[in-house]
């Protein structure tokens, strides 16, 4: 249950959205719990299968791997067992088929011996001794006859079990060897023992004949452990072996670390019959190469599959969320432009009643200053006429000027109502830096006007137009410190379209910079001075207008701003 929870703890918090809807980091969280959680769901199961298989392959391979080497050791300790029982045999053959006397006598015994090394190898010598443990007559290399072994263990041991195999020992001989002894017991007269040794160089061409590798071992042990023959990297016959496992009559697998530091793996079986143990000993990395190859294969693959899940899910959610956030913009921009638009509306009513309203008071006072104009200039002998005409005059100018203001005003007003005529952009330009002369003047701006002459006449909408440079004008004024200079041009660029330049001398922008400018909310003025939506609505209105906007800026050398415009409306194109 607790299992349960934490799991769906974790779900929730990965699933959780900022609240702030603005927050520049909400997009990167979001991504980021998603990516998480679509790298849970896909990672999981892999990483559980690839473990399931490593695991099931490992122990089915090792399988595999193993049984050969039981088959070969089991082999190995049956040739070895069948080697020693049928020598074993021998003996007791010839202590059946010959009497006291025949195997008391040294040369009838010497006889019997040469047989027996030539029909069957590994023997050294034959002997007989007596009931008390004398060695009555022997056969070999040695001088060995009135020997007593009466003290020795194996010989209670022969006469109790009948028949004795030793473990490997020097003895009298000075060598290793094995001792195989029958006691035999006649019908009639005293018991006697045949007693005959064996060369351990013949269990060595046994093991030897397994076909082993070169990083192999194989030898006999015994259960002290004491080496019965030799080993290849632990010792030589009657050394110690460093390594005895634990009973076992069928052949076993276990894994050692061996003195030499090596991680190996043996394989060992005892024999029920003898004191023997044999053993097999391979180093792991030889014996599981198919493993160890097919763990690497296996790693490669769940890597290659973990980067290509993890490459797809960034890919994925990087281009989910950019989608997401490039409409989240277009919501937000339009929702600006739409709160921009109501602004506009209200202040172009507010302006539109401003301008009535000055209007009316203006009128009277222009028609007062005419009359009083006309009676003073037809007024026959009015003293000081002249001092009195140039106060009217200025009266009459100021509002004209004022009449100016105001006309300005109304086509502000009227800018929000989108109306498609013929206009001349050199007077929606004229009419557009007007709002800003007095700004130049404050700033020492200067502001160089250069129109193209008989530029042809466009069909758009004026408003739309004034805004669209009066935005690029401010953005100029704003990249300009006081005394600088903006400079507009037109010109017509060929027979469907006309251009506009709006260029200053300001501090200019970077490569950067200029690849963001028309992005929604981007804004390179400090915080709190800009909204970065002046030139996105600008590139906005310009596109529905049917034109297009470029921009050339290099930083210390001022910006230029170029603006295309079609000379035929979209619609009227489009009829």
């Amino acid at each position: 249950m607790n299992l349960m929870q934490s799991i769906s703890q974790i779900f929730s918090r990965l699933t959780e959205v900022p609240d702030q809807e603005n927050s520049p980091f909400r997009y990167k969280i979001v991504r980021r719990n998603v990516a998480i959680l679509m790298l849970l769901i896909t990672l999981a199961p892999l990483s559980l299968m690839t473990i399931i298989n490593y695991y099931e392959y490992r122990s089915v391979l090792r399988d595999e791997i193993v049984r050969p080497q039981r088959v070969l050791v089991n082999k190995a300790k049956h040739s070895i067992e069948l080697f020693l029982a049928n020598r074993l045999a021998t003996v007791n053959f010839i202590a059946s088929a010959y009497s006291y006397d025949e195997l008391a006598d040294e040369s009838n015994l010497n006889r019997i011996f040469r047989v027996l090394k030539r029909e069957f190898e590994g023997f050294v010598d034959l002997g007989l001794i007596d009931s008390a443990g004398f060695q009555v007559s022997y056969a070999g290399p040695y001088s060995l006859k009135g020997k007593d072994y009466s003290e020795q263990s194996w010989f209670e041991n022969v006469q109790v079990n009948g028949a004795y195999v030793s473990e490997v020992f020097k003895g009298y001989r000075r060598f290793p060897h094995i001792a195989l002894a029958v006691h035999h017991l006649p019908e009639n007269g005293k018991p006697w023992v045949v007693r005959a040794t064996i060369n351990t160089a013949k269990l060595d061409e046994l093991i030897a004949s397994m076909g082993l590798d070169a990083e192999s071992d194989a030898f006999l042990v015994n259960r002290e452990g004491v080496l019965q023959t030799n080993s290849k990297y632990y010792g030589q016959a009657l050394d110690r072996c460093p390594c005895i496992p634990s009973v076992s009559y069928e052949p076993t697998v276990v894994e050692r670390v061996d003195p030499r530091g090596r991680s190996v793996m043996v394989t060992y079986c005892y024999f029920p019959n003898a004191d023997f143990i044999f053993m097999l000993i391979k180093p792991q990395a030889q014996v599981m190469k198919a493993w160890y190859t097919l763990k690497a294969d296996l790693f490669i693959v769940f890597a290659i599959s973990v980067g290509l899940i993890v490459a797809v899910v960034l890919r994925l959610t990087k281009s989910m969320f950019d989608k997401m956030k490039e409409a989240d913009d277009k919501r937000a921009l339009a929702l600006k432009e739409m709160e921009h638009s109501h602004k506009l509306s209200s202040i172009g009513r507010l302006a539109a009643g401003v301008a009535h309203e000055i209007n009316n008071p203006l009128a009277v006072i222009n028609e007062k200053a005419g009359l009083m104009k006309d009676l003073i200039e037809f007024t026959p002998g009015f003293p000081d006429k002249d001092r009195f005409l140039g106060p009217v005059g200025a009266i009459i100018g100021s509002v004209e000027r004022c009449r100016t203001i105001t006309h300005r005003l109304l086509g502000f007003a009227r800018r929000m109502d989108v109306e498609i005529q013929v206009l001349d952009v050199n007077d929606v330009i004229k009419e557009t830096v007007g709002f800003l002369e007095k700004e130049a003047l404050y700033r020492n701006i200067k502001l160089n006007l250069n129109f193209a002459r008989e530029l042809p006449k466009i069909e758009s909408d004026r408003g739309q137009l004034q805004q669209v440079f009066l935005n690029v004008l401010n953005n100029a004024f704003q990249a300009m410190e006081d005394g600088g200079t903006v400079s507009v041009a037109t010109f017509e660029r060929d027979e469907a379209t006309i251009g506009v330049t709006i260029q200053d001398t300001g501090h200019g922008m970077s490569e950067d910079t200029m690849k963001h400018i028309f992005e929604p909310f981007f804004t390179t003025k400090a915080s709190g001075k800009g909204t970065g939506l002046g030139l996105s609505i600008t590139y906005g209105l310009v596109k529905r207008l049917g034109g297009d906007v470029e921009v050339q800026s290099k930083v210390g050398k001022g910006t230029r701003f170029t603006v295309y415009l079609p000379r035929k409306h979209q619609d009227s194109q489009g009829s």
